[in-house]
């Protein structure tokens, strides 16, 4: 058995629930809570996120999707003024980028069905925690110090900068300790109503600007979903990821299937060509993910026609090897490979988010990618727990070719997400790899390097993960700042590309199946490790 996250003290709260017997979702609730103190900035119970779970007596792969949800009364102008976008900065820290929070509903939902410990014990390491407190990650001062915004904020000002400000930084959190306990001894429902539930609408109701339109029943009428995963081959690998409504399976799959036209295991790790052909096929998949991918309850998402290996391998054909595309169009799969006359405006931005891994003693093998968006969300606390700004995630502009947006604000609506837990199996079906990250949309392309790394150039998941991060969501190549991957900027340029070196805090965790076991793998960029027993 193992855990991979982005902590020492959450992993050891994993390990306590395993070493009792317990399933891999009992210390996936286990590490989530005390993330939830430890990064709180990152994830928590005032967001929400993508449970994926191989069980392996079912052998079948789901997902959880306990992504947050707009208001009923959200509009598609939610987030426009005179009929332009909002910029985003003022966006964030309002009442109109808080959706409804589904972490505790989905950890719910998985829980009841493969639960074997009591859901109030699964809480107690994170109680304990936020009431002993503990030193402050040197990650975590780190946040505090270069998010000047937070001095504007009372909430961000009162527990986070006060913390950082004391001698030695202290971390602790008896407002979320009160709430975890309530959460713990009443059940998850005392989160979606009573006095949790109103302290986080009267939250709401004392923000600065924004809409003002989360009730009551949106909390109680609050739904995790069970879905099943999305798959498709790559090479002799079948890899499986998080379905609509995150655009993170899809385009992960994406982008290794028009890999597949290439031979990218004969080719140097991390090397200008390879990396010309990863990008590409990065920016070929944004596209589609742009025009195609929102919540399935309101879009209709051609999934199979988008992983169809015929349309992959058509636009696998518009790659050149000696030049980086001048554009890059969404595809009409089935069709052609290219919508010359359409184009999408890509995304921007880095965000915050967590990933861990478990595998359990029995096998079940758990990927859970969690997020409040933006680091420190809306600025705004309530009970000790960050609130999210995930609506931020929904398109600004309702309109696209004189459609509405597949990714427009709708009311109910669930965002699209970049979250990306990942497995791997191999031609026996046997669990190869599990892996995901945090990073906003640049979460796609850590997830793809490491599967790279680990399927095509035979690296170890630790030193996957520690490969340099390189990645292009439509905007430009970004290399990661600091690293070998700096040499090859010259090159790539002449290519045709446009290339950026910019500071990329990924946050991997993986476990990897070997002969002898489990080995796993913790992103060096933050303070995680991974243990097994």
């Amino acid at each position: 058995m193992m855990v991979a996250a982005a902590h020492p003290a959450a992993v050891e709260a994993g390990l306590q629930m395993l070493r009792r017997g317990g399933h891999a979702v009992d210390a996936a609730i286990a590490v989530q809570m005390v993330l939830a103190f430890i990064e709180a900035p990152e994830t928590g119970i005032g967001g929400g996120g993508y449970l994926l779970l191989h069980d392996k007596d079912a052998g079948e792969t789901r997902l959880y999707d306990g992504r947050e949800t707009a208001p009923a009364a959200a509009r598609p102008d939610r987030f426009q003024i005179l009929g332009m976008d909002m910029p985003l900065a003022l966006a964030i820290p309002s009442g109109s980028s808080v959706g409804v929070p589904g972490l505790v509903a989905m950890l719910a939902k998985a829980h009841r069905d493969h639960g074997r410990l009591p859901w109030k014990e699964l809480f107690i390491p994170a109680i304990r925690l936020a009431e002993q407190g503990l030193p402050m990650p040197q990650r975590l001062q780190r946040q505090i110090q270069q998010d000047l915004s937070l001095r504007l904020f009372a909430d961000t000002r009162r527990y986070f900068r006060r913390q950082a400000q004391s001698d030695p930084p202290m971390l602790r959190n008896a407002e979320l300790a009160r709430t975890l306990r309530l959460i713990a001894q009443a059940g998850p429902d005392a989160f979606y109503q009573g006095p949790i539930a109103q302290g986080l609408l009267e939250r709401l109701d004392d923000a600065r600007w924004g809409a003002n339109d989360m009730t009551a029943k949106d909390l109680t009428d609050y739904r995790a979903i069970n879905r099943e995963a999305v798959c498709r081959p790559y090479r002799q690998w079948t890899v499986c990821g998080a379905p609509p409504s995150s655009s993170g399976g899809i385009t992960v799959l994406q982008i290794l299937g028009i890999l597949e036209s290439f031979p990218l295991g004969a080719m140097e790790p991390n090397g200008s060509a390879a990396l010309h052909l990863i990008v590409e096929s990065s920016r070929l998949a944004f596209a589609d993910r742009n025009y195609y991918i929102g919540d399935p309850a309101f879009v209709v998402v051609p999934v199979d026609r988008l992983l169809d290996a015929d349309y992959l391998r058509q636009r696998a054909s518009l790659i050149r090897a000696d030049r980086a595309l001048e554009e890059v169009h969404p595809g009409d799969p089935g069709h052609r490979a290219e919508i010359s006359e359409k184009n999408v405006l890509p995304e921007v931005g880095e965000r915050g988010t967590s990933h861990f891994s478990v595998v359990d003693a029995q096998g079940n093998l758990l990927a859970l990618t969690s997020s409040n968006e933006a680091p420190f969300g809306s600025r705004m606390l309530s009970q000790g727990f960050v609130l999210n700004n995930q609506l931020t995630d929904f398109h600004f502009s309702p309109m696209l070719d004189g459609k509405p947006h597949p990714n427009a604000v709708a009311g109910g609506k669930r965002p699209r997400s970049s979250m990306a837990p990942t497995m791997v199996f191999d031609a026996q079906g046997k669990p190869k790899l599990i892996i995901g990250s945090r990073g906003g949309s640049r979460i796609i392309g850590y997830v793809v390097k490491t599967l790279i790394a680990v399927l095509d150039w035979n690296m170890d998941v630790q030193d996957a993960i520690a490969l340099p991060n390189a990645l292009d969501r439509g905007v430009g190549i970004e290399l990661e700042t600091g690293t070998s991957l700096e040499l090859h900027a010259p090159t790539l340029e002449a290519l045709g590309h446009k290339v950026s070196i910019v500071p990329m805090t990924s946050g991997l965790h993986g476990i990897e199946r070997i002969e002898t076991g489990w080995r796993g793998g913790a992103d060096p960029r933050l303070d995680g490790v991974a243990r097994g027993e």
